[in-house]
């Protein structure tokens, strides 16, 4: 499976912020199929037994139209994150999507509500600077 446009960069804001990428490309069970969520990382947290797991879909958003873009994506992370809590309860699935688009199209009153629905949860990062701009829990 191709890796998205901003795989690598997203990778490497997850190790700027001190997250240890345990997989590229973490395979997941779903049925008789397995699925590759982008990134799977894991930080330790002090003074707490187990570490924080997280799984990170990227979308660079680049194609012709956002809404387009915005369908595909939400499709794949609600099949990715029913996959994650059947077989790794541990870890919590995130979207990553750019800055730009983020401010552009993900704060609309209508895609915040289906964002809400979904429990889609975001980290946005900036393409420029390389970096995560913000955590949506």
């Amino acid at each position: 499976m191709a890796k998205d446009k901003y795989h690598e960069l997203v990778k490497a804001a997850l190790v700027k912020e001190r997250w240890l990428i345990t997989d590229d490309q973490l395979i997941v069970e779903a049925g008789k199929r397995k699925i590759q969520v982008d990134l799977g990382a894991e930080r330790l947290i002090a003074a707490q037994k187990d570490g924080e797991k997280i799984a990170v879909q990227v979308k660079s958003f680049i194609g012709v139209s956002t809404l387009h873009d915005f369908y595909e994506a939400l499709g794949q992370f609600s099949f990715y994150k029913f996959a994650l809590e059947k077989k790794m309860p541990e870890r919590t699935l995130f979207l990553a999507v750019p800055d730009d688009t983020y401010d552009d199209f993900f704060k609309e009153d209508f895609i915040m509500e289906l964002l809400d629905r979904y429990q889609v949860k975001m980290l946005v990062y900036r393409i420029d600077e390389a970096t995560i701009e913000r955590w949506i829990k």
